[in-house]
């Protein structure tokens, strides 16, 4: 039974490391780091969103970067320069 609660305290542990790896500004938003394989027509609901203000009603920032090539956008995700990655399945192959 106690390995059983262990257990399941390291999983929530687990879960939620990655909140407390987002960074906020002196404005009180959170800023995500967002890089994109390239502008596609895929991506206009972030891009709607991004311009109709929904993200700073939710005080999030969010800094767009455009990786130019999925290879390159994969490497900032997994070095941490990029904490979102938006690209095609070409990235796993």
């Amino acid at each position: 039974m106690k390995g059983k609660i262990t257990a399941f305290i390291t999983a929530i542990a687990l879960m939620l490391c990655p909140l407390s790896l987002t960074a906020c500004n002196d404005d009180g938003k959170t800023t995500v780091r967002l890089c994109e394989v390239t502008h596609s027509i895929f991506y206009a609901p972030l891009y709607i969103a991004q311009n109709k203000g929904y993200f700073d009603e939710e005080n999030i920032k969010i800094e767009l970067s455009n990786g130019g090539g999925a290879d390159k956008v994969m490497t900032s995700v997994i070095s941490g320069s990029a904490d979102i990655g938006l690209m095609g399945p070409e990235a796993t192959i």
